[in-house]
C-alpha cells in the first residue's frame, strides 16, 4: 500500500510559524522509516544513495544526522515493519523547512520518493 509520505497544511503551517519566532531554537526530527522491499535495506544501492542524498542535504543548510539505527522490533504498539530510526539535527524551524532549497535537495526527495514505503517524523527538542 503505498501511504502519503508528506506533512499536512496544519503541520507545515506549525513549523512556519515557530520558525518566525525570534527564539527559533535548534531542534531534532526523529524519522521511522519504512522502506519498499526493492530497497535491499540496509545494504541496496538506492538506500545507500539516499542516506548520503540526506547527509549531503542536511549538512547544506547547517544540520547533521546525529545517527541512524535499525530497528529489531516493536514491544508497544503497532510499529511491526518498519527498518530504521533516523535522528537529524536541524539548527532552527526555519533551517528544517529550507531543507527542500538545500543543495542536492531535489536527488534527495527523489530518493525518498523511491526508497520510502511509509514514515512518522516526530520533532524533539534539541537533545544535549
Amino acid at each position: 500500500m503505498d501511504r502519503d509520505n508528506t506533512s499536512t497544511k496544519q503541520q507545515i503551517a506549525r513549523l512556519k510559524k515557530l520558525a518566525e519566532a525570534s527564539e527559533d531554537k535548534p531542534l531534532v526530527m526523529l524519522n521511522i522509516n519504512r522502506y519498499r522491499p526493492e530497497v535491499n535495506f540496509p545494504a541496496g544501492q538506492s538506500y545507500i544513495s539516499y542516506m548520503e542524498a540526506i547527509t549531503h542535504s542536511v549538512e547544506a543548510i547547517g544540520g547533521s544526522v546525529l545517527w541512524r539505527a535499525e530497528v529489531q522490533g516493536s514491544v508497544v504498539g503497532n510499529l511491526e515493519g518498519f527498518h530504521e530510526l533516523l535522528a537529524v539535527w536541524y539548527p532552527s524551524h526555519k533551517a528544517f523547512l529550507d531543507l527542500p532549497n538545500a543543495d542536492g535537495a531535489k536527488e534527495m526527495f527523489r530518493y525518498r520518493k523511491t526508497c520510502v514505503e511509509e514514515a512518522h517524523i516526530l520533532e524533539l527538542p534539541e537533545i544535549s
